[in-house]
């Protein structure tokens, strides 16, 4: 008896279909990350979080009284960190599947948001440690002052890799044809404001205003993420 021939049809609409999946997904995984990064800084700016430049006692006084706060913020941390590397992971291989234009871009971006999430693991380990030792301190001590400056000062060193992640995908995206010019140019804009701003690291830790300059970069790279990911969304890109 001869084995049932596979149809043609169904072969060729596999790997199509397989492809509108993962398009979908990696939209997805941008949007959710982007709204989750809004909430995260909404929350933090809502409670009137300490700037870097503040006075120690200021910094005691907030998380002593806010763990709550940092306690929500720590959740969403540990779920936009995972949907980060899925969107760099996801944006590599539908770069790669659409004939590779733009492929080193989408490498550097993905090497580079791997970075960032370690880096924004230190800054959220460093923020959980302040927070739950401020209950138990009645004024800071040196080594609290310590700990809020390395926090600081990783979240300054988080600001030119995240530019660095936010240029190669731009750039990996636009090259590939997923995005229009605009938004490569919203990525270079946006990923050089946040590269201008770590070379300021020194200052910004110390409470330097150079840190809205990032800030800025920062609303960019939301703006990016959330259109790449309507777009691929509801595309059949894949």
């Amino acid at each position: 008896m001869r084995a049932p021939m596979k149809s043609p049809q169904n072969t060729a609409t596999t790997p199509a279909r397989s492809g509108f999946v993962r398009g979908r997904l990696v939209g997805a995984a941008a949007i959710v990350f982007a709204v989750s990064l809004a909430i995260e800084n909404a929350v933090l700016a809502g409670t009137g979080a300490p700037a870097f430049g503040d006075p120690i006692e200021e910094v005691l006084a907030y998380y002593a009284a806010n763990r709550v706060s940092v306690a929500i913020v720590s959740g969403l941390v540990a779920l936009y960190l995972p949907l980060l590397l899925v969107f760099v992971t996801g944006l590599h291989g539908l770069v790669e599947r659409r004939g590779g234009a733009g492929a080193d871009w989408s490498r550097l971006a993905l090497a580079a948001g791997a970075t960032l999430s370690a880096i924004f693991v230190l800054v959220n380990v460093l923020q959980i440690g302040i927070a739950l030792s401020a209950g138990g301190l009645a004024e800071p001590t040196p080594a609290f002052e310590l700990v809020w400056q390395v926090h600081a000062a990783a979240f300054a060193l988080a600001l030119p890799t995240l530019g660095t992640t936010f240029i190669g995908a731009a750039l990996a995206a636009h090259t590939s044809g997923l995005t229009p010019a605009w938004q490569r140019l919203l990525g270079l804009a946006g990923g050089s404001l946040l590269l201008a701003a770590g070379v300021g690291n020194v200052a910004i830790t110390g409470g330097s205003a150079l840190i809205f300059v990032g800030l800025l970069g920062v609303l960019a790279w939301l703006v990016w993420l959330l259109e790449i990911g309507v777009r691929l969304a509801r595309s059949d890109v894949g």
